[in-house]
Formats: C-alpha cells, sequence, structure tokens
C-alpha cells in the first residue's frame, strides 16, 4: 500500500528529497570549514612561537658580533708588541686569548702592515697558511669599525666567518689588521640544541652565501652521492628569494613552513624550516572527529543519491536510451512502465508513439519492396521487339542461305539469352552463370554485325562462384557495342571484361576501344537522363539502372566509374561485394544445352 503511494508521488515531492540530500552537503561543508579554520589558528599560533624564536636566535647571534668585537678591541691595546717587533710574545698573547674565548674563537690574527701573520696556532699557519687573509685585510683597511666578511674555509678553523678591524698605533697611524675566525662548529651546536623537534635552520650572509645549516636533518634535500647533507644551491637561492616573515618552500619530505628574519647586526638572515604536517600533529583528535562524521554523512549521501538515481534519473536515461534508438525503428524495445507520476505518463506516450510509427513504416517499406520488384520485373519483361525482330530477320536470312550450322547457333544461343532473362526466380546468379549468358548474347551481336570486333572475357577463377545481380554486365556491354564500337564502323573493335577479387570486393573492369565520349556526356550517363533508349535493347536495364541496383542492394559504396575519352574508348568499373548472401544457392551449368553447346 505504501509502496503504491509513493509511486504515485509527483516530481516535485522527490525534488523535496533531492534538497534534503543537498542540506545534508552543506552542513558537511560547513563542517569541514570549521575544520580548516581551527587549522589556521594552530598554524599562526605555530607562526608565532616561530617569531619568538627567531628574535632569540638573533640575540644569541648578535652576542657573538659583540664578544667578538670585545677581542678584537682586546687585540688593539697589544699594537706595541707589533710595533717592537715583539715577535714571540704577540704570538704568545694571541694563544692565550684564543683558549680564554674558545666558546666562540676558533683562530686569532694579527697581520702587520708589511704582510707578516701571527696566529694563535703559529705553527700551524707556517705550515698550512690561510689564503683568506689578503683579501680579508684589503677590506679591513678600508673600514674604521668591526667588518664581517663572507663565509669560506679556512686551512686552521674550517669552514668560518671572520670579524677584523684595523689595529691603530698611539698616533692614529694603521700599523696592521686584527681578524677573528669564529668556530661555527660550536655555533652549530649551540643552534641545534635550541632548535625545536621537526625543525631545522640555515643561516645566510647578506650576499646570499650559506653561512651555518643543519647538517644532519632530514627535512633538508641533499646533493647526490654526498657522505653528509649537502645543500645544492638551487635550494640555496630558494632560501636567498624567501621574503621576510612566513612563507613555504618544497623539501625532499614535502612542504616546509619557512620563517625568515630580518638582517641581524651580523648581516646574516636566519631561516627556521618546520615540517608543514608537524602544525597539524595537535589536530590528530579533533581530525579523527571529523573523518568519523564525514564518513557518516558520506554514507547517508550515497544512500540517498541511490534511491534518487532509482526514483529518477534510471527512468528517464531508459527513456533517452529508447529515444537515441530511434535510427533503428524496426528494433527498437519498448520502454517498460512502472510508474504512475509525470514520466510514467512520458514512457507510455513514447511507447504508444513509437508503436504508430512502427506500423507506417512497416506498411510504407512493404509497398517500396513490392514498387520496386515490380519495376524490376517490368524492365526485365521489357524485351525489345526490334531485337527480337532484327534476329529472327538474320535468323531467315541465314536460313535462305543455307546457312544452317549458323541457324542453329543463332537459335540457341537466342533461346539461352531468353532463358537466362526470364527462367530466374532469385535477384542473384553465379558470375559463371552471368558470363554465359553475356557470352550467348554476344554470340548474337556477333553473327548480327559480323566478326569486326572481338569480345574478351577474364575473369579469375575464384570469382566465378561468387553472386551477383542477375543482368549486371549485360547492359555494360550491350552499351559499349551500341555506343562504342558500332559508331566507329565496328572494325578492329574490341571489347574486354576482366574480374577479379581485390581488398575483400569484387571487381569488374569492361574496356572497349570505340567512340568514346566527352565529359559533359559522362556526368549525365549514371542518371536517368543518360542515353536515350535504344530500340536495339535486349531489355529496358540501361547503365544507370545498373547502378541505381547495386547501391539499393549493397549501399553507397559499391557501384560504377566510367571514364571515357574522345575517339580512344570508354572504360566502366563495376564494385561489388565479394560475400555469399544467405538467400544465394549456385545453379549448375543450367544454360548449357542438352548436348553440351551453346
Amino acid at each position: 500500500m505504501i509502496v503504491n503511494r509513493m509511486r504515485r508521488w509527483s516530481v516535485a515531492t522527490k525534488q523535496f528529497l533531492l534538497m534534503f540530500a543537498v542540506t545534508l552537503a552543506i552542513f558537511a561543508f560547513l563542517a569541514a570549514s570549521n575544520y580548516v579554520q581551527a587549522s589556521k589558528l594552530f598554524k599562526s599560533q605555530m607562526m608565532d612561537h616561530a617569531q619568538t624564536m627567531t628574535v632569540r636566535t638573533n640575540q644569541f647571534l648578535d652576542s657573538y658580533l659583540d664578544n667578538g668585537q670585545n677581542i678584537l678591541l682586546l687585540l688593539s691595546t697589544r699594537s706595541n708588541y707589533l710595533e717592537a717587533s715583539r715577535e714571540e710574545e704577540l704570538t704568545e698573547f694571541l694563544r692565550s686569548v684564543a683558549e680564554t674565548n674558545s666558546t666562540i674563537v676558533k683562530t686569532l690574527y694579527i697581520v702587520s702592515s708589511d704582510g707578516k701573520v701571527f696566529s694563535s696556532s703559529q705553527v700551524r699557519y707556517e705550515v698550512l697558511g690561510n689564503p683568506a687573509l689578503p683579501a680579508i685585510y684589503q677590506q679591513a683597511s678600508q673600514s674604521y669599525a668591526a667588518m664581517v666578511s663572507q663565509p669560506y674555509d679556512s686551512p686552521l678553523s674550517g669552514h668560518t666567518v671572520a670579524i677584523a678591524r684595523p689595529v691603530q698605533n698611539n698616533h692614529g697611524r694603521q700599523i696592521g689588521v686584527a681578524v677573528v675566525e669564529l668556530d661555527l662548529d660550536k655555533l652549530y651546536r649551540r643552534m641545534s640544541e635550541i632548535s625545536m623537534v621537526n625543525q631545522t635552520f640555515a643561516i645566510l650572509s647578506d650576499q646570499g652565501k650559506l653561512v651555518l645549516y643543519d647538517r644532519s636533518s632530514d627535512l633538508l634535500p641533499s646533493e647526490p652521492h654526498s657522505y653528509m647533507t649537502v645543500l645544492p644551491e638551487e635550494f640555496i637561492g630558494k632560501l636567498t628569494e624567501l621574503s621576510y616573515g612566513s612563507g613555504e618552500l618544497a623539501g625532499p619530505k614535502g612542504q616546509l613552513i619557512t620563517f625568515k628574519s630580518g638582517q641581524n647586526r651580523l648581516g646574516w638572515n636566519l631561516v627556521l624550516l618546520s615540517e608543514e604536517s608537524y602544525f597539524f600533529r595537535n589536530l590528530s583528535a579533533l581530525l579523527d572527529t571529523y573523518v568519523t562524521a564525514g564518513i557518516f554523512m558520506l554514507l547517508v549521501l550515497l544512500a540517498i543519491t541511490f534511491m534518487l538515481s532509482r526514483l529518477l534519473t534510471r527512468p528517464i536515461r531508459l527513456l533517452a536510451l529508447r529515444m537515441d534508438q530511434v535510427r533503428n525503428l524496426e528494433s527498437v524495445p519498448l520502454a517498460p512502465v512502472r510508474r504512475y507520476d509525470e514520466i510514467g505518463s512520458l514512457t507510455r506516450s513514447f511507447n504508444s508513439m513509437m508503436k504508430r510509427i512502427q506500423s507506417l513504416l512497416a506498411r510504407n517499406k512493404e509497398m517500396e519492396e513490392r514498387k520496386k520488384s515490380l519495376e524490376l520485373k517490368v524492365l526485365q519483361s521489357q524485351i525489345a521487339p526490334h531485337f527480337l525482330y532484327n534476329t529472327l530477320a538474320t535468323i531467315g536470312s541465314l536460313a535462305r542461305q543455307q546457312r544452317i550450322t549458323e541457324v542453329n547457333k543463332t537459335i540457341r544461343a537466342l533461346v539461352g539469352v531468353l532463358e537466362f532473362t526470364f527462367d530466374r526466380v532469385s535477384e542473384y546468379v553465379s558470375v559463371r552463370e552471368e558470363l554465359k549468358g553475356l557470352e550467348l548474347y554476344m554470340e548474337i551481336q556477333k553473327i548480327r554485325y559480323g566478326a569486326g570486333f572481338r569480345f574478351i572475357c577474364e575473369v579469375e577463377e575464384e570469382a566465378l562462384e561468387l553472386p551477383i545481380l542477375k543482368l549486371t554486365l549485360q547492359p555494360i556491354v550491350e552499351n559499349s557495342v551500341f555506343h562504342g564500337i558500332l559508331p566507329k564502323g565496328g572494325a578492329e573493335g574490341e571489347i574486354r571484361v576482366r574480374g577479379e577479387i581485390r581488398n575483400g570486393k569484387l571487381r569488374f573492369v569492361v574496356r572497349d576501344n570505340g567512340a568514346g565520349m566527352e565529359q559533359s556526356r559522362l556526368q549525365g550517363l549514371l542518371s536517368s537522363q543518360g542515353h536515350a533508349p535504344l530500340k536495339e535493347r535486349l531489355t529496358g536495364i540501361g547503365v544507370s539502372n545498373v547502378h541505381e541496383r547495386i547501391r539499393l542492394y549493397f549501399g553507397d559504396g559499391f557501384g560504377l566509374r566510367i571514364r571515357s575519352r574522345k575517339e580512344i574508348g570508354t572504360v566502366i568499373v563495376i564494385t561489388l561485394p565479394a560475400s555469399l548472401p544467405e538467400s544465394f544457392c549456385p545453379t549448375g551449368n543450367r544454360l548449357d544445352t542438352p548436348d553440351g553447346e551453346r
């Protein structure tokens, strides 16, 4: 009872169910939006924390600069050692200061104006040297205050950065340059201690050179085949191009959240990098809740969608499918009617319309087939009286001349032609039978008009048993005789028929060396306005009729093609399918006379 009521619901009622599903989807969207907002809030809190860490780290780096400057000032107080050439005391003093400030300093130098270098590790320096000192001396000489070099590799200190300033005597004259090479390894360990979990760092100079980075972090990319993490130049360039503040950068393990600070007193930029997934780690509980709710809503939505599909879309699709099948009206099944609403009424109307259309088409097809059958029978039965009269007159003339053999041959040929033309129920004959009928017809024409022209037939053996529409070749050859050979006098005339199977098609080529025709006449030869009817024709079937019959039975891909040149000849190509119809059955050599003669 309830099911019957539901079937009578209108489309508007079912539309209400659809709106319910849409409302449910809106609630799902709101839940997802709340989750996104919560994620953004947590991300903002994490970015504030990163900014705080950046400020603290920069303060720590600034203390490096202050300590380095203090050491430089301490070294400047011993300018008298340099002026008095007290080299041993100066070297000992440098070693003592380096040991005292070993948490910051790696190596100390004083370079005199004459180029002599004093180091806190004098022996090692004299062995290894330091090729970076001349450039540092040149830069520091041009500065009144402490300067910070770009990062470089020192033979004594490894990867380092130098802080340098001029050394002046009591009279204010520059007598050398003091250089402090910072211990970046200890700075690296200190940075690693204050870094957060799932976070790494990189420090860039004011010229985009890499000062320090976390070599043990798997968040940073590395050059292939390197023992430790070696940042690719492309990645360093991306770090340099980052804008100040927060940003994003692709890393080897996924997207990275970045925070880049402004330059500190050393002229360096600190870049903190964290895994994006780390920002959402504390949202896992909230995410699980939303996922559970989302799965539930998805199941409900799928159930409603399936129900609506069966109630609304499926019947409409079935009806549309039936409409698409209207191309073949004879085999269109009627749409089942299981509804009592507007769609059910539409389906019943469609079925009623299809029944009326199919009935009208069946009647029309039956009438057309009967009409075509009658027209073909009329054409085949239209034996031209002049053909019979002239053939009988030829027989009479031969009899008066006592040419009994030729009279007998002509009578047998005429009987065979008439038998082939009328005594056939099927529209199809084999190629062998069609050729036999054609040869009998050509014997009559040769006897009537003399042996001045030749008829040659060359057909492949495998094509002889294939089916062909009856009276396909005879009208074409007849056209060659009366419009090609005879108008040219008949002497040395030749008609050649060649048949073959090519690319799955049966093809005949009828060629003559007769009078030919002009191009303007060719254009109308395959239409009903072709040659005027001949009194001498065997039947009323002409070239245009053969072309239309072939297209009617086999389709537009088959038929006749004609080429001709005036006074040279004509070629007609006939294309047929090389397959047997179900109704075709070869009848054997019915055209043979009892004694084997034609």
